[in-house]
């Protein structure tokens, strides 16, 4: 792949890609797109650049930059590391809602839970990671699933991982309070057990209850940066996020998910998303975006 900066010589850097209060020209977009490629594997192009103006032109006003040439200068400087953080966040995207494709968590539920609920009552060690939690309503539904099944799973090995890239989402996953619309998706039994109302300036809002939130750690985590992990992980989720990368980054994705998933794991992916490359011999594609490890027997299958 080309670097990310690169400009084709046949297409003019000073083209204006997106007009407004400031201006977004082609060589400001390229410049965008490398940081961000290179600090998170997101991958930029042309089609984005009224994305790319309408969630950075309001940061620009708060910097009181001029315009993208300065804040391009700022953001790739020493002193603009924490704008350069900024940037990461108002250019990620953070969608998300509970049981998102629920079918996930029904296979969850009824293929993979029982066993690794009977491994915990046993004394074994269970791990399930939500690798790209955004603001926590993914690894809150893994937590709700589990519960539904063993209330007292927190009492035993038994932790979810949960990982973003944005340490501004990841304070509100921290806290657990939503708007009531949020629980739409969340079954009215759950919600009297699991959610308590609280006071939020008039506003009806509801909070994850403690014992759910005991079951989950949440840490910051690039996925382009080195795992600080030690052991496996029974199941990983991560949802909608590798279709922001380009092939050659996904590809080894994969390859890093495979190598920390014991035989017979579990990995979901987003619904626009398939596990490829030479990572397509590691997995068997069990269901909807739905993969399961098959490890040392992927050597008899090559």
């Amino acid at each position: 792949m080309k670097a990310m900066s690169a400009i084709d010589s046949r297409q003019s850097p000073d083209e204006i890609l997106a007009s407004g209060e400031y201006p977004l020209s082609r060589k400001d977009l390229a410049d965008i797109a490398a940081m961000i490629y290179a600090d998170a594997g997101i991958y930029l192009n042309d089609s984005k650049a009224s994305l790319v103006y309408s969630r950075l032109s309001k940061h620009i006003r708060n910097l009181g930059l001029s315009g993208f040439r300065e804040y391009c200068a700022l953001v790739s400087s020493q002193e603009g590391a924490g704008a350069r953080r900024e940037m990461l966040s108002h250019l990620t995207t953070n969608f998300t809602r509970f049981f998102r494709e629920n079918h996930h968590f029904e296979h969850l539920r009824d293929e993979v839970l029982p066993g690794l609920l009977n491994r915990a009552r046993s004394g074994g060690r269970v791990r399930i990671w939500s690798a790209a939690c955004s603001d926590g309503q993914e690894p809150y539904s893994i937590a709700l699933t589990v519960l539904a099944m063993m209330p007292n799973a927190a009492d035993y090995d038994f932790r979810i991982l949960a990982t973003d890239i944005d340490p501004k989402i990841l304070a509100q996953a921290r806290a657990g309070v939503y708007d009531e619309n949020a629980l739409e998706t969340v079954s009215p039994a759950m919600r009297k057990q699991w959610f308590r109302e609280v006071d939020a300036g008039g506003r009806r809002k509801f909070q994850v209850d403690d014992r759910v939130k005991k079951l989950i750690t949440f840490n910051e985590l690039n996925l382009m940066a080195q795992w600080p992990f030690k052991g496996n992980f029974d199941v990983i989720f991560c949802r909608n996020v590798v279709i922001y990368f380009d092939e050659p980054t996904q590809m080894k994705i994969w390859s890093r998910f495979a190598s920390l998933l014991p035989d017979a794991g579990h990995l979901y992916i987003g619904h626009s998303e398939r596990v490829s490359g030479d990572s397509k011999n590691l997995f068997d594609n069990i269901g909807i975006t739905t993969y399961r490890y098959i490890g040392k027997s992927a050597g008899r299958r090559a």
